[in-house]
């Protein structure tokens, strides 16, 4: 009897080891220690599909992920991709970033403002997992992570563009939210000094869609504005459906994102863009290196973060000294967009800000719920 109890305990002991050799040992990601750069996994959680487009948000944020893995050597099965997560809908949004960590991922890349509960909620319970998520305010400085830019630099150079190309003096704007959306109203307004910049005359229109994807409800508020009377159609919404209808017009365009001159080059004067890649390299090579630190990550002008495309050749003459003058103003920091005293569209008018003083990056990026003085809301 002993000696069959031995046989099992043996046989029992040699299973033990076979099934350890099998397993999977999952590769985690530890603070300060540098992790293997060909183990290393990376899941992306797009809203759209940007393998079929070829420029928008989306499309966007695939070109800056394809610039990292040039710049640092990763393979393309290292990236996990997760496309269409409509991101008002958690349920959809938790499911695609288990998906990314149950296939290995230690770093999640949550591109919308809508991923920001999700990634809050699932740092806490996989604190071996980098979560960083985009344009929104939520961090828990260990694990996760936000990014954005300084957006409302290139909105205001786009601005310079568009105020000396109009003829109307009527310059629509197709934007995904209102007023409760400083990413929004913040870019709408530094636009807007943009192009008072150079033409005190001319107004902006504003055309909500109150979604940040719908084509349909972008190619129709463009076309409304268009109806009356504005020569030229700026957004901040996911697709180029505004800068295609302001093609079809005869009007002209300021896309957004990427260039959308690809999709209208007979109207787009030039396209506000994000360049993701230069935080999304710099994050994910930290990982690799150990230095990973779970501060907010805010870009510009002067990292290459957000810029403006080359102007294309139906710009107004002088267009392009005007814009080099400025941009080289506020990369050396003689000048910022919101600075001095800012008079409102309210009636009666109210006065944000104050003579030799600059609103803070916070303020631009989270308490602009106001339009400037040439902003008409439509």
């Amino acid at each position: 009897m002993e000696a069959v109890i031995k046989k099992m305990l043996v046989l029992a002991a040699i299973a033990g080891l076979l099934f350890s050799g099998c397993a999977k040992k999952e590769v985690q990601w530890k603070p300060g220690v540098p992790m293997d750069r060909e183990k290393l996994k990376v899941g992306v959680i797009h809203v759209s599909n940007p393998l079929e487009e070829n420029s928008g948000y989306a499309y966007a944020h695939e070109q800056g992920i394809a610039m990292m893995r040039r710049e640092l050597g990763l393979s393309e099965d290292q990236i996990i991709r997760k496309i269409n997560i409509d991101d008002a809908d958690q349920a959809q949004a938790e499911s695609a970033m288990r998906d990314c960590i149950a296939a290995g991922a230690q770093v999640i890349i949550a591109t919308s403002w809508g991923f920001m509960e999700t990634c809050e909620k699932l740092a806490t319970e996989f604190p071996t997992v980098i979560f960083a998520h985009a344009s929104g305010y939520k961090s828990n400085g260990a694990n996760f992570t936000n990014y954005f830019g300084r957006i409302y630099q290139a909105r205001y150079l786009s601005g310079i563009a568009a105020g000396l190309k109009t003829r109307t003096n009527k310059i629509g704007y197709v934007a995904a939210m209102g007023k409760d959306s400083s990413e929004v109203t913040g870019g709408i307004n530094a636009f807007a000094l943009g192009v008072e910049k150079v033409n005190p005359a001319a107004r902006i229109f504003v055309r909500l869609t109150y979604s940040w994807f719908d084509p349909m409800g972008e190619m129709d508020a463009a076309r409304s504005l268009i109806a009356a009377g504005c020569d030229v159609i700026a957004q901040h919404c996911d697709t180029s459906n505004p800068q295609i209808e302001a093609a079809v017009s005869g009007v002209w365009g300021i896309g957004y994102n990427t260039d959308m001159g690809v999709d209208a080059p007979e109207a787009v004067i030039t396209s506000v863009l994000w360049n993701w890649g230069v935080y999304y390299t710099a994050l994910v090579r930290s990982v690799l290196d150990g230095s990973f630190s779970a501060g907010p990550y805010l870009g510009g002008l002067s990292d290459g973060m957000v810029d403006i495309s080359p102007l294309s050749a139906i710009a107004a003459p002088g267009t392009e000294e005007i814009i080099a003058e400025e941009r080289q103003r506020m990369v050396k920091g003689t000048f910022d967009v919101f600075e001095g005293v800012l008079e409102t569209n309210d009636i009666p008018r109210r006065r944000i800000g104050e003579a030799g003083k600059r609103l803070a990056d916070s303020e631009i990026l989270g308490g602009i719920n106001w339009y400037y003085r040439t902003v008409v809301e439509e």
